[in-house]
């Protein structure tokens, strides 16, 4: 198995990135994070189409089969990594992404609605400028 680091090590890690995320919250970041999930077939489809089109086929990588062989590892990988950085501070949205069309829209109501929700404004001026001349 493809391992780039020790597993207790990267286990560790995720207490890291909540301890993380959860200071820039504290500091009034807003965190998204989305993960965008094709399916295996639409992979497939996809790597096939940058060998059969050769204007894609700068985009293929060889190692993208030995990693497509450890489909089911990463999946397990990326759920529990999902499942334990996920927070009220910091929420994880997983987005069907098979079709790029419908990938789009949900991310674009996604960060619509955060951006909404912060409730931004222009500043005021802080001084009058109304004599100002701009040459």
């Amino acid at each position: 198995m493809k391992r780039l680091v020790p597993e207790d090590r990267w286990r560790h890690r995720y207490e890291h990135i909540v301890g993380f995320e959860r200071l820039l919250a504290d500091e009034g970041t807003t965190i998204l994070k989305l993960f965008l999930h094709i399916s295996k077939e639409e992979q497939a489809k996809r790597l096939q189409a940058r060998l059969d089109d050769p204007r894609k086929r700068w985009k293929f990588n060889p190692g993208d089969l030995d990693d497509r062989a450890l489909w089911d590892e990463y999946q397990a990988a990326y759920q529990e990594a999902i499942r334990r950085t996920t927070t009220e501070h910091a929420p994880w949205y997983v987005v069907p992404a098979d079709r790029k069309w419908y990938r789009n829209v949900v991310v674009s109501a996604i960060l619509v609605r955060t951006l909404e929700r912060l409730d931004l404004r222009w500043p005021e001026p802080t001084e009058d400028l109304s004599d100002v001349i701009i040459r």
